[in-house]
């Protein structure tokens, strides 16, 4: 393993046909997307990886062909190499890396949620201002095929005025224990780590209105259902059986300042007769489903007609998301692009979840205007 110096410095003078020499900070199963899209995206150049296990660091790194490993993600973001960063690590610390990486002048890629809190949003949010480092979000699902496909529709006024959309994704048994099932270290249940996706990518499709009120329920009643050994299941590698603190469920209706409204559900765990995914909008012109599969319905000469627009990919793909992602990241980075994901618009859903959860404690609307 090679070092560089423990203190920051301005990135070295590159040609201009150098490659964007990225960073990771963790290890775990999601950085494997962000350095499998990086790998495959031309013009970059894996160059570090971090994580608080080495040898856990080291091995990724070799398998990326990552030049350097650390231990201490200080060290990476110290490494005049590295220009963008992907934070890939635990909820409870994307706004300290975040924060740091900007301090050190790297691009910045974090992970879902932004934050587990409002005023942790509001912090990078604060690091970034004045400086010219990006900051976005990974709200992957607007950067698959399907969704923009139907942006593209929507943009061009096919949809009409939209007014209300519908955001749903269901587990029977998903509840992956170990620090997802930590409130403390999570920032919440299955509406931080899934709902997330449902409700922002409607949300972004619905062209991102401001919310005004929330009025949101959360249920905890069945836990992780350890006791459930049928079915196959993903868990965590601190997976403890014994130890639930986050919520089973998650429901809120969502209001915005332009008069549109937003139907929210998600679960970890549900007596349902199967898993489920369901995001649609609603336009007086017609209406649209992303999930599960991109359709659209509409009215013609007196009928109504629905679409099926021919695509390769009418649902989620998790491997071409991330890589457009990534692409996206590298190019806004480089001024080429616009981040679809820009840091505000994840400063606002963080707004949104943390209100559905303050609803649902106080059990009343919660007004955000």
């Amino acid at each position: 393993m090679t070092t560089t110096p423990d203190t920051a410095s301005d990135a070295p003078n590159l040609p201009p046909d150098a490659p964007f020499r990225v960073g990771v900070i963790g290890a775990g199963t999601i950085a494997g997307a962000h350095l499998g899209a990086y790998r495959d995206t031309p013009g970059v150049q894996i160059t570090a990886v971090a994580d608080m296990n080495l040898e856990r660091a080291q091995q990724v790194a070799d398998e990326y062909g990552a030049a350097r490993a650390y231990a201490d993600p200080h060290q990476l973001l110290a490494d005049p190499e590295v220009e963008g960063v992907s934070v890939c690590t635990w909820n409870d610390s994307h706004a300290s890396w975040a924060i740091a990486a900007i301090e050190a002048g790297k691009h910045v890629l974090v992970e879902k949620p932004l934050a587990r809190t409002v005023e942790e949003a509001e912090a990078i949010q604060r690091a970034a201002e004045g400086t010219d480092r990006l900051v976005q979000v990974g709200f992957v699902r607007r950067h698959a095929p399907n969704c923009q496909v139907l942006k593209s529709f929507i943009d061009a006024g096919d949809l009409g005025e939209l007014y209300y959309a519908k955001a749903s994704l269901i587990r029977r048994m998903g509840n992956p224990g170990g620090w997802f099932a930590d409130k403390e270290i999570a920032g919440g249940g299955p509406l931080l780590d899934i709902g997330i996706h449902v409700l922002d990518l409607a949300w972004y499709l619905m062209g991102a209105p401001k919310a005004v009120a929330v009025s949101g329920s959360t249920v905890e009643k069945l836990g992780n259902r350890a006791n459930i050994t049928s079915m196959p299941r993903y868990t965590a590698a601190d997976y403890d059986p014994t130890k639930n603190t986050v919520e089973d469920l998650a429901s809120a209706m969502i209001r915005f300042e332009n008069g549109a409204s937003m139907l929210l559900d998600c679960s970890y765990s549900l007596h349902a007769l199967e898993d489920s995914i369901a995001v649609s909008v609603y336009g007086d012109k017609g209406g649209a489903e992303v999930e599960p599969r991109l359709r659209l319905a509409t009215e013609m000469h007196d009928s109504v007609v629905n679409i099926d627009p021919q695509i390769a990919s009418p649902t989620f793909d998790f491997g071409l998301g991330f890589r457009n992602q990534v692409a996206n990241f590298v190019a806004a980075a480089q001024g080429r692009e616009e981040s679809i994901a820009p840091l505000e618009h994840g400063v606002e859903i963080t707004r949104i979840l943390a209100a559905v959860y303050e609803s649902a404690e106080l059990g009343r609307e919660v007004r955000l205007d």
